[in-house]
């Protein structure tokens, strides 16, 4: 296995782990839809990871956190947040390292994104489950009226954490 890759494999661990722990400790004070704490470890991924990685961060997270906390749970919330994030980490990924966009559009279009593949699994689950979930426009609007404070949150933070991290990162690769 190569050393780039044993690397990205940790960092993706660390993120999976963040993605668990954050909202785990935020969800007790019943502010995670709001804060959206998974969500940030996720994005960063997306950034700082290769493409797998990535949007294995973003599949893997909810699930993980799923079966440990029970948080996001397993119907309805779960399929659309694995669609979510997985969207979220890999337009991130492939907007910022790809197509090279900077780092604040690559977000915001991610964000837009994830939340419209949210939108279309939960237009899969009413449609073809019968799940009990508002219609695909008034979910997302919801969803985005609810998390504006974890969107803030995410505008405000991430794009100085991942101009950071990418210092720290390429140091280290530097020194190596």
């Amino acid at each position: 296995m190569r050393k780039n890759s044993t690397r990205e494999m940790v960092i993706a661990g660390f993120f999976i782990t963040m993605g668990i722990i954050i909202p785990a400790i935020l969800h007790p004070f019943n502010i995670g839809k709001s804060f959206l704490p998974m969500h940030v470890p996720v994005i960063l991924a997306g950034f700082l990871l290769g493409l797998p990685y990535a949007v294995a961060v973003g599949v893997i997270t909810p699930l993980l956190s799923s079966f440990i906390t029970g948080m996001p749970p397993m119907f309805p919330v779960l399929p659309f947040m694995v669609f979510e994030l997985g969207v979220y980490a890999g337009a991130a990924n492939l907007l910022s390292r790809k197509i090279k966009l900077n780092t604040y559009l690559s977000l915001i279009v991610s964000m837009v994104a994830g939340r419209i593949a949210a939108g279309i699994v939960v237009w899969v689950m009413v449609v073809i489950f019968g799940a009990k979930l508002p219609g695909p426009a008034a979910f997302v609007i919801s969803a985005v009226t609810t998390g504006i404070p974890g969107i803030a949150i995410q505008l405000v933070f991430i794009p100085p954490m991942v101009i950071l991290l990418k210092k720290q990162i390429l140091s280290e690769m530097r020194s190596v």
